[in-house]
């Protein structure tokens, strides 16, 4: 079988609230969508179901529809297992208690005659979790990924493992009764890792939990590779059909007037420090993108110079100005800020940059990809038969955005790509 081929589903059972009651929906499903996203904490999913007839068994003899009879109002437990449908996928599976998805809502009731359709929208049980958990203590000085597992453990009561980057400093807060995701979410930008730059991301994965930094996921996804896709016109290529990109578009590539107002080429820090009573000095405050190196999925960073007499190039001038007090000095004694060894500056960089070029692309199910993964994209030459893969839009990107699409017919994995740099390296 070839991965665009339609799937077969093993196993996709939904539970009532009280356990009472369960429905086998394999052969209900119209379309089952799987997400993740590289900003998500949280797994998501779609499935639109169609049912006719009694489902439900009720006390008096009778059969009710699923909608009514089981009955579906939310919080119902949904195990999904899909069989792999070629040598490169293993399949997708959410069969265990720890990986459970769970229904957040119902939509698209349609319910005519003896038929019914609708669309249940699926979260990972943390989801439910974080609207009902706040972090309300106080964290004493210690590194930033053990608070992390802390708050996981101890506020979400997850199961599930953490793929984390050591971060190299420590780190003390009140949680002040935020939500558990918005606090490590907020960690995430305060993270340096040992080697690189700042910057790390907290999302969720089939295989689990993840505090990664940027750097370390873009040197890892360089090393290895998670696929390599090409863009075909017809089948000179002797590629496998397995590997071909179906279609991409480019949503963004490099938004001028957008990286100015997000200062990605050069921007000033006005910080207080209520520790040491000062304002940080101008020496301190202007950062611009040539002021740091990091491992980059294309060639070096490009500052566009706008065509003057004086070679005027946008790191020149800072585009946004940012004013903060900083939170040193209120919970540990003997601290100070370390100007030298910034954090929040160059993560602000890091993300803003990473998002140079964007791109949507649409392949045969790949199972194996998660997001944060790097892939490789070869696209042809724009000229008269052409069969030579442009080398400026062809390259390493990373995934950002991730769905698989199961239907009676095929299988897809739609992914949104980002890239920092432009070039094949």
């Amino acid at each position: 079988m070839a991965a665009i081929d339609a799937s077969l589903y093993e196993e996709i059972i939904i539970e009532s609230s009280d356990g009472k009651r369960s429905v086998d929906l394999r052969f209900g499903i119209v379309a089952l969508k799987y997400f993740e996203d590289l900003f998500s904490p949280t797994l998501t999913a779609q499935m639109t179901i169609v049912n006719t007839g009694g489902t439900i068994p009720t006390e008096d003899g009778s059969y009710q529809s699923i909608y009514s009879g089981l009955p579906l109002r939310g919080g119902e437990r949904v195990s999904i297992k899909i069989a792999g449908n070629s040598d490169t996928n293993k399949g997708l599976d959410l069969s265990n208690k720890d990986n459970y998805m769970y229904v957040s809502k119902i939509t698209n009731v349609i319910r005519e005659g003896q038929r019914e359709i609708f669309t249940l929208h699926l979260v990972s049980r943390e989801a439910i979790a974080n609207e009902t958990s706040r972090v309300y203590r106080k964290f004493s000085k210690g590194p930033i990924d053990k608070h992390v597992k802390d708050i996981l453990k101890e506020n979400l009561q997850s199961q599930k493992s953490l793929k984390y980057d050591p971060v190299e400093f420590q780190y003390s807060f009140i949680g002040n009764l935020r939500r558990p995701f918005n606090v490590m979410i907020w960690l995430a930008a305060k993270s340096i890792p040992t080697t690189g730059i700042p910057g790390y991301f907290f999302y969720e994965t089939i295989e689990g939990y993840n505090f990664k930094s940027v750097e370390n996921l873009i040197a890892e996804g360089k090393q290895n590779v998670s696929a390599e896709y090409f863009h075909q016109e017809d089948q000179d290529f002797n590629k496998s059909t397995d590997r071909r990109i179906l279609s991409y578009s480019i949503s963004v590539n490099n938004d001028l007037l957008e990286n100015l107002r997000l200062g990605t080429y050069a921007a000033f820090f006005a910080e207080y420090d209520p520790y040491l009573a000062r304002f940080s000095l101008p020496q301190d405050g202007k950062r611009t993108l040539r002021d740091f190196s990091g491992t980059n999925l294309g060639d070096d960073p490009e500052i566009p110079q706008i065509l003057s007499s004086n070679g005027f190039d946008l790191s020149n001038t800072p585009s946004r100005i940012l004013t903060s007090v900083l939170d040193v000095g209120t919970l540990e004694k003997n601290v100070a800020y370390n100007y030298t060894k910034t954090n929040y500056r160059d993560a602000l960089f890091r993300y803003n940059y990473l998002f140079t070029q964007v791109l949507n692309m649409t392949v045969p199910l790949n199972t194996e990809l998660k997001v944060g993964n790097v892939v490789k994209c070869n696209f042809l030459k724009i000229s008269n038969n052409s069969k030579e893969f442009d080398r400026e839009q062809s390259g390493l990107y990373m995934i950002k955005e991730l769905c698989h699409h199961f239907d009676g017919t095929q299988s897809l994995t739609s992914m949104k790509l980002l890239r920092d740099t432009f070039g094949d390296v």
